[in-house]
């Protein structure tokens, strides 16, 4: 095909790239949403991006995070119940299942870990050191003393999943918020939970002094402002990245409710600085405007003591590094404090640097030191011609969006700052998956006891969740009422034939369409005793395919590559279903007339063919590579009969070579280079 496409028209892409798949806790298996909505879009943008700029310049790693007081409780629970086994036990247990489901979902992950687990456990506890001691010596690490829940009744302490209450965020209407952080993601202080219970006694707990490290989060505004408003004109950042970062960049305020104001007006006397602004219109509070966050805090124990109830506004606060539970990667005693531990959502940050490390010491340690392009890590996190990509849920946007970005300027080792795939939440039949409703979602596992592996792949990235929250609504699990069986009992939606199952949607694209331009190529050229036809030759046809055939496949790859690059990856499958459907109708239609001429010039007719042949081959290689990152078996399956080396065939080097020079670039003449035979009534995609 014409190769005018040019450096200038075309994205440009990193010489090496991290891809990150939000880690999973270490407690259950993996949820429907953590698969579809953040492991599949990464894994088939990993794969892309191997097919893109090499195999060796890409890394895809994630794994369990084993850590935290989530785990903790689980844990404690499960004990109750009588489970015998250790912590650590119990956590691989769980990462094993883990592992088991990405793998029936043809994740390909370059490592899969756990950050308490052998053999990444060793390395995260090194990185951790390093980090913790870099923060310390750039002296922005600080001792603090702060408030922790304590249960007077339990005689302990209580992890931060110990204590639920109501999310003290305003606008926040989550019910179900921690000593520290709502489900939601918002972060706030112990002592602003609202209605705060003891998880192990119900009872209501005490606020007793802890010391514990924090981050200076809050002296890095100005820089995060600044890096905030360069993402505002880049297309690869989507729009919820930015807002949700500007969210937390505001002045520190609290909302108070009008009714409170002539208790406000007793106290605010005794306020440190702080500036009212009344409210407008008709509504119901007015807000109080701090200087920093120490003026806002101060204010709390104020206001409490004059009666005014108030709600927090999104700002940045230092950022808690450790923790006094037990289960949790070690803290040096030099850093500051003795016998903690870091708090899990800093050292889940800097995971991917940990599995990144592990990954390259395996290949080393294996002997295979040609698997990557370095085997140094810095050479993947720290240098200005490679870049991290990492997918995650949207709320977590403040983790990976405000702390990690502060805390990576603040290594100073010129870590390079990650793009944020962020998604929406995936909804299962139209509702927020929980659960406890009345219809709970599968967890991803069952799923593929439904429904083939590669038809959930194409469907999950079909959804567009980068843009809104889309319900994912299987058929198979649907039990709305829908009709009367012949004996009066209920129709359900999944029995019934009239019912189109939404999940089968991009799976009949593969099953008919793809399967169907596949099939027509392999059997066009198969060699067939007794027919005349000169194209029957079991080998792919020499010759230039017609202009119209060049120019669509241009349009689709070109096309194709820009949705991946602004990670539109619903938009890209969409390219390959127009050009999938419009190559096959330009099969169908060109083999007809082909078979027609034939019947009256055998070769002229022949001629026909070739070219229709030629055509069909041209139009399969393209959409099988554009399509290898959503369906990759089905597509290496399809490479396996071209009997061509992957890593050649699959290789955007020769995206735009004619078939003839891709035969070429094998050392072969065109014309000459045999196809696997393919058997009977075979099928590339069959479910």
């Amino acid at each position: 095909m014409a190769k005018t496409s040019t450096p200038q028209t075309r994205p440009t892409w990193p010489r090496r790239a991290i891809v990150t798949a939000g880690m999973p806790y270490g407690n259950k298996n993996l949820h429907f949403g953590h698969v579809g909505g953040v492991f599949v879009p990464a894994d088939f943008f990993a794969r892309f991006l191997r097919d893109r700029i090499g195999a060796k310049n890409v890394l895809f790693v994630s794994g369990t995070d084993c850590y935290g007081s989530p785990i903790m409780e689980s844990y404690r629970k499960l004990c109750d119940e009588g489970y015998a086994k250790s912590i650590e036990e119990y956590v691989e247990e769980n990462h094993d299942r883990q592992a088991a489901t990405l793998a029936g979902y043809d994740v390909a992950c370059d490592f899969f870990g756990g950050s308490a687990l052998a053999p990444a456990a060793k390395v995260h506890e090194q990185v951790t050191d390093e980090i913790l001691h870099r923060l310390k010596d750039a002296g922005v690490l600080t001792r603090r003393s702060t408030l922790q829940f304590y249960d007077p009744r339990a005689g302990q302490f209580l992890n931060g999943r110990q204590v639920v209450g109501r999310c003290p965020i305003q606008g926040c209407k989550s019910e179900k918020a921690y000593a520290d952080e709502c489900d939601l993601g918002h972060q706030f202080e112990p002592e602003e939970l609202i209605a705060p219970v003891s998880a192990l006694t119900g009872e209501t707990p005490e606020l007793r002094p802890v010391e514990n490290l924090y981050f200076d989060l809050p002296a890095y505004r100005d820089y995060l402002t600044r890096y905030t408003d360069g993402l505002e004109d880049d297309d690869t950042v989507r729009p919820v990245v930015v807002k949700t970062m500007e969210e937390w960049l505001g002045d520190p305020v609290l909302y108070i409710q009008n009714k409170f104001r002539e208790a406000f007006d007793a106290v605010e006397g005794e306020l440190p600085a702080h500036t009212v602004v009344e409210p407008e219109g008709n509504k119901s509070s007015f807000t109080v405007v701090f200087p920093s966050w120490r003026e806002r805090d101060e204010a709390h124990a104020v206001l409490a003591r004059g009666g005014v109830r108030f709600r927090s506004g999104k700002a940045l606060v230092p950022f808690r590094i450790t923790g006094n539970i037990s289960w949790g990667v070690p803290v040096d005693d030099s850093c500051g404090c003795s016998g903690l531990t870091c708090w899990v959502w800093p050292e889940s940050l800097w995971a991917p640097i940990s599995f990144t490390r592990t990954a390259l010491a395996e290949a080393e340690r294996a002997g295979d030191d040609a698997r990557y392009s370095s085997l140094d890590w810095h050479d993947w996190w720290c240098t200005p011609d490679a870049h991290a990509y990492q997918f995650i849920g949207q709320d977590n946007i403040y983790f990976y969006g405000i702390a990690q970005t502060a805390l990576w300027e603040a290594l100073g080792c010129n870590m390079q700052q990650s793009t944020l795939v962020a998604n929406y939440h995936v909804l299962y039949m139209g509702k927020k998956a929980s659960s406890s409703s009345k219809t709970p979602p599968p967890p991803a596992s069952e799923l593929l006891e439904h429904y083939d592996a590669e038809q959930l792949r194409a469907h999950f990235l079909s959804l567009g969740l980068g843009e809104k929250p889309v319900s994912f609504s299987p058929k198979a699990y649907d039990l709305r009422e829908t009709g009367k069986n012949p004996d009066g009992t209920p129709l359900l939606a999944r029995d019934d034939k009239r019912v189109i199952d939404p999940v089968l949607k991009e799976g009949a694209l593969l099953t008919g369409v793809f399967n169907r331009l596949a099939r027509s190529c392999f059997y066009g050229v198969a060699i067939k005793e007794g027919d005349p036809s000169s194209v029957r030759t079991g080998c792919i046809p020499a010759g230039e395919a017609t202009p119209e055939v060049r120019a669509a496949a241009e349009e689709a790859i070109r096309s194709f590559e820009e949705d991946v690059h602004r990670f539109a990856f619903h938009h890209a499958l969409g390219v390959c279903d127009a050009y999938l459907r419009a190559a096959n109708k330009r099969w169908s239609d060109a083999s007809k007339a082909a078979k027609a001429a034939q019947k009256e010039d055998q070769a002229g007719g022949d001629a026909l063919m070739h070219q229709a042949l030629v055509d069909a081959f041209a139009e399969l290689r393209v959409a099988t590579v554009l399509m290898h990152p959503v369906v990759p078996r089905g597509c290496e399956l399809i490479c396996e009969h071209f009997a061509m080396d992957p890593d050649v065939f699959f290789s955007w080097e020769h995206i735009f070579d004619t078939t003839d020079e891709l035969v070429r670039a094998l050392g072969e003449e065109p014309g000459t280079h045999g196809v696997k035979e393919l058997p009977p009534r075979f099928d590339f995609f069959a479910f």
